[in-house]
C-alpha cells in the first residue's frame, strides 16, 4: 500500500456562502482537483452568524469566532472534512480539537482605499465621513485625519460597496485582496502603504482547518503549504496571541520574509488614534521552522507590552 492509497478519495469543504468566501473555498477546491485528478470536491455551504447579525459590531457579539463556529461544527459532525478561512477572521488560539492544517501562498496583505470623489486620506475635506468595520483601520485613519468621522460598515463586500455608492459615506477602507478576488479592483483608488495603515495579523492569506485528528486529510494538504507565508502568519499571530488581540481592540500586525530574514512590526493603539504604540524586530529564520518565527513574535508583542501596550488595552477591554 502506497502513501497515495491512504489519502481520502473524496473531501467536502465548508464555506460560507458569502460570494468572497466562496470564490476562496472554490480556488481550493480547483486547487485540490488539479493536483488530485481522481479526488471528488464538493462545497458544503453555509451561513454563519456574524455574517448574519449586521446591526452590531463584532467586538459586541462575540468577536471573529462568529464567522467560523458553524464551519467548524460541520468538521466536528462529519459533514464537512477541511474548511477555508481568510486566515485574518480565524482566532489565534483554536481549541482542541481542531488545527490549522495549511496557509496558502498569501496574496495581497494591504488595505485599500475606495472612494467615487477622494484620491487618498488627504483629499477629504474636515467632517467627512469614512466607514470601516475594523478599530484597527480606524485608529490609523485618525491618526492621519483627526478631522474625520469614522462610522461602523458590516455587511459582505456588495453590501459594503452598495453602502458607499448609496451616498453613506465619503469613503470606505476594505481589504484589497477582497476587491482584487472578486474582480472589482477597479474600485480601488489606492492601496494603503503599511506605514500608513499596517494590516491585521494574516490578511490577505487563506487558511485551511481540520479536525486533528484528521491525518489523512493532513496528508493531502501537506503539498498546497506555503512555508514563507506561514512563517509570516505565524509571527503575527504571535503578536496578537501574546497581547489577547482581536477584533475589539486596535491591534495590527504584519511580517515579510527575505533570505531568511523576518522581519515583524506591530502596533497598538486606542480607537481615537491619540495613542500609538509600534515596535518592530529582524530575525533570522529557516521557513520551516515555526517555532522561530513564534519567538520573534512574542518578542515585538513584549516590546510592546513594555511601552505600555498591556496597560492600553486593559482599558479598552473594560466593560
Amino acid at each position: 500500500m502506497t502513501a497515495e492509497d491512504l489519502l481520502p478519495k473524496q473531501v467536502v469543504i465548508a464555506t460560507r456562502a458569502s460570494r468572497l468566501a466562496l470564490w476562496q473555498a472554490e480556488h481550493v477546491q480547483a486547487e485540490l482537483q488539479a493536483y488530485y485528478p481522481a479526488l471528488k470536491v464538493s462545497l458544503l455551504k453555509l451561513s454563519t452568524r456574524g455574517d448574519e447579525i449586521l446591526d452590531r459590531s463584532l467586538q459586541k457579539v462575540g468577536g471573529k469566532g462568529l464567522f467560523i463556529k458553524e464551519l467548524e461544527n460541520a468538521l466536528l459532525d462529519g459533514r464537512a472534512d477541511l474548511a477555508v478561512h481568510s486566515l485574518k477572521d480565524v482566532p489565534v488560539s483554536l481549541p482542541a480539537p481542531f488545527a490549522l492544517a495549511a496557509i496558502l501562498p498569501r496574496a495581497e496583505a494591504r488595505d485599500a482605499w475606495v472612494s467615487e470623489v477622494y484620491a487618498s486620506p488627504a483629499d477629504l475635506p474636515a467632517g467627512a465621513v469614512i466607514g470601516t468595520s475594523s478599530l484597527r483601520r480606524q485608529a490609523q485613519l485618525q491618526v492621519l485625519r483627526p478631522d474625520v468621522v469614522v462610522k461602523p460598515l458590516r455587511g459582505n463586500l456588495d453590501t459594503r460597496l452598495g453602502k458607499l455608492d448609496d451616498g453613506q459615506y465619503d469613503a470606505i477602507i476594505l481589504a484589497a485582496v477582497g476587491l482584487q478576488r472578486l474582480q472589482l479592483a477597479d474600485r480601488i483608488r489606492m492601496i494603503l502603504p503599511i506605514e500608513m495603515s499596517l494590516p491585521a495579523a494574516g490578511q490577505g492569506a487563506l487558511g485551511i482547518e481540520i479536525l486533528s485528528t484528521r491525518v489523512d486529510v493532513q496528508a493531502l494538504l501537506r503539498p498546497f503549504v506555503c512555508h514563507t507565508s506561514t512563517a509570516c502568519v505565524t509571527a503575527e499571530r504571535a503578536v496578537s496571541r501574546v497581547l489577547g488581540g482581536s477584533c475589539s481592540v486596535p491591534l495590527a500586525a504584519h511580517a515579510t520574509f527575505n533570505k531568511h530574514q523576518l522581519h515583524v512590526q506591530a502596533l497598538v493603539a486606542s480607537p481615537d488614534g491619540q495613542q500609538v504604540l509600534r515596535a518592530q524586530a529582524n530575525g533570522e529564520v529557516t521557513q520551516d521552522t515555526l517555532a522561530q518565527s513564534e519567538v520573534l513574535g512574542e518578542q515585538v508583542a513584549r516590546d510592546l507590552i513594555s511601552q505600555g501596550a498591556d496597560r492600553l488595552l486593559a482599558d479598552l477591554l473594560e466593560p
